[in-house]
């Protein structure tokens, strides 16, 4: 599913860069159990909020999709 790989990307970039969970959470402005269900894949994301994460990580979308793993 699209949500699992979302989630996987975030994650997979938050432990690159070094963060938590909750200090992604305060840089995007979202609350911390909602970026863990994101990551898990069990939360569905509006665009509004993933624009927020990918900021937070300090990517552009661009770069954000590229490394997504997806085989839907």
């Amino acid at each position: 599913m699209i949500t699992n790989a979302v989630g996987s990307r975030i994650k997979e970039v938050r432990l690159q860069l070094n963060l938590s969970q909750e200090k992604l959470a305060l840089r995007a402005g979202i609350d911390r159990t909602f970026l863990a269900g994101v990551e898990s894949g069990a939360r569905n994301i509006s665009l509004k909020s993933l624009d927020k994460i990918i900021s937070a990580l300090e990517l552009t979308w661009n770069d954000f999709f590229k490394e997504l793993k997806y085989y839907g």
